[in-house]
């Protein structure tokens, strides 16, 4: 049996105080909903099935 891997205690006890921070100040639900899930992908962007991936930035040429 293998054990799932969870998240150091440092960064669980920033998401719950994050998620009450927000809790607090955010009074409409779907509002605290959506900064929440917004939360979990700064976190942890790996988790959505979606996998971005950065473009690198183009140099701009200028044509003189």
């Amino acid at each position: 049996m293998t054990k799932k891997k969870r998240m150091p205690n440092s960064i669980r006890k920033f998401i719950r105080k994050e998620k009450a921070r927000i809790r607090r100040e955010v009074l409409d639900i779907k509002e605290q909903e959506k900064l929440i899930s917004e939360l979990y992908e700064k976190i942890h962007p790996i988790k959505s099935d979606k996998v971005s991936v950065k473009q690198p930035n183009k140099i701009k040429q200028d044509d003189n």
